[in-house]
């Protein structure tokens, strides 16, 4: 796949949806990186680095009151990064508008464009890629991903999603096939370089 040059890619999903799997074939990222990390000029942010960093400094905080911290910390870097004007590839679950807006309204002021790469997912395969990872969400709360995921999906499939640019559905086959996510003028990634600062 291929985007502009400073766009914002965001790999979207229901939890367990597989998101971070595909982040992990596509860039080497280990599961235990604690910062962005740079392949190629390109800047990967996974929410999974926020939370490793912040698990330094909570010690026994029960995991709802993580959340806040960790996503808030999340979306600051994906922010921080388009701001100076990088190509990034980030970990959302999709299903929060207010920040898919605020990611375009970002985007339009520096000239740039944000992408969503949808996973499509049913909620079973997605509860099943939980237990798999050995991280699963409360009933309550996954039902509320799907609940704000649904209107999503069948926005995107009638070609009508305002804050994005482009969309792209992928299903999971079609996901396993995805080989590269590609930037015009960023060289190609040879691995994970020293996590970004």
């Amino acid at each position: 796949m291929h985007y502009p040059a400073g766009s914002l890619v965001l790999v979207a999903g229901l939890p367990g949806a597989g998101k971070s799997t595909l982040l992990d074939r596509l860039y080497g990222l280990r599961g235990d990186e604690t910062l962005p990390v740079i392949s190629g000029g390109t800047r990967v942010i996974d929410s999974r680095q926020s939370r490793s960093w912040w698990a330094r400094f909570l010690g026994p905080l029960p995991h709802r009151a993580r959340v806040p911290l960790v996503q808030a910390n999340h979306v600051w870097r994906i922010a921080r990064a388009m701001s100076q004007g990088h190509a990034v590839v980030a970990h959302t679950r999709g299903t929060w508008p207010h920040i898919l807006r605020g990611f375009a309204w970002m985007a339009r002021r520096r000239g740039g464009e944000v992408h969503l790469i949808l996973l499509d997912v049913d909620a079973r395969t997605a509860r099943q890629g939980q237990v798999a990872r050995g991280r699963v969400v409360t009933t309550s709360v996954f039902a509320r991903h799907v609940r704000r995921w649904r209107p999503l999906m069948e926005r995107a499939r009638s070609g009508n999603v305002p804050p994005a640019d482009g969309v792209t559905i992928l299903d999971r086959a079609a996901a396993d096939r995805l080989k590269a996510i590609r930037f015009d003028g960023v060289p190609d990634a040879e691995g994970p370089a020293p996590e970004a600062r």
